[in-house]
């Protein structure tokens, strides 16, 4: 199977609403917030997804606005799962960063959600804070960090 990594367009706007609905429940955006980010409409704001054969498996949002980049998205199908996917969405969240200039990438994660904060560390990224309750279940978010650049005192 081919996976591609590309823009959203607006073509991809229900695979990215049930994309949202799928992987974050609770805490998914609803679509009169993802529809104008797909539009395009959402400055600093790149919205990607990935598709494999064809088929759109997972979505991500980063956006960089100077010399910080904000990683606010990455979620893949459960059937897509531990195939690269993730990283390829990262790895692309990373390149436009980078050609943005940030000089550092920030990112919030469920403190419960091991699989998810290994997947971070193992790619660089290091605990910098915690914000409580800051989901709506209540649970803590740990804020994490990848440096990009030179700026950005590690």
């Amino acid at each position: 199977m081919t996976l591609v990594v590309r823009p959203a367009t607006e073509a991809d706007l229900a695979a990215v609403v049930a994309s949202e609905i799928d992987n974050l429940g609770a805490d998914a955006w609803p679509p009169a917030l993802v529809a104008p980010g797909v539009r395009g409409e959402v400055p600093h704001a790149h919205y990607l997804v990935a598709e494999l054969s064809g088929v759109v498996v997972g979505h991500a949002v980063v956006s960089v606005v100077v010399d910080v980049a904000e990683l606010q998205r990455i979620a893949v199908s459960t059937s897509a799962r531990r195939s690269g996917v993730a990283s390829a969405l990262l790895e692309e969240c990373v390149a436009l960063a980078r050609s943005g200039r940030a000089d550092r990438m920030l990112l919030e994660v469920r403190e419960d959600n091991a699989s998810a904060l290994a997947f971070y560390a193992a790619r660089g990224f290091t605990e910098v804070d915690r914000r409580p309750r800051y989901y709506r279940d209540g649970t803590t978010a740990v804020v994490m960090r990848l440096g990009l650049g030179p700026r950005c005192n590690l």
